[in-house]
């Protein structure tokens, strides 16, 4: 029997979520968000937080013209 794969959320600069493979170094640029568990558990964690899709440089910019 194997075990299931953990994944780890992760974050970048522009406040994009992926996961991550638990046992492998991140990319640069990305980083831990301190939520690991099975792909179904993670995945639906960023379905919880992340409501609004687009980077953050074009929220912020976005923001400033309003």
């Amino acid at each position: 029997m194997s075990e299931a794969t953990l994944y780890d959320v992760v974050r970048n600069d522009e406040e994009q979520y992926s996961l991550w493979d638990a046992e492998r170094e991140l990319p640069a640029g990305w980083h831990r968000e301190g939520t690991r568990g099975t792909r179904e558990e993670c995945v639906a964690h960023i379905d919880r937080i992340w409501t609004d899709i687009r980077p953050l440089s074009v929220r912020e910019r976005h923001a400033r013209h309003a």
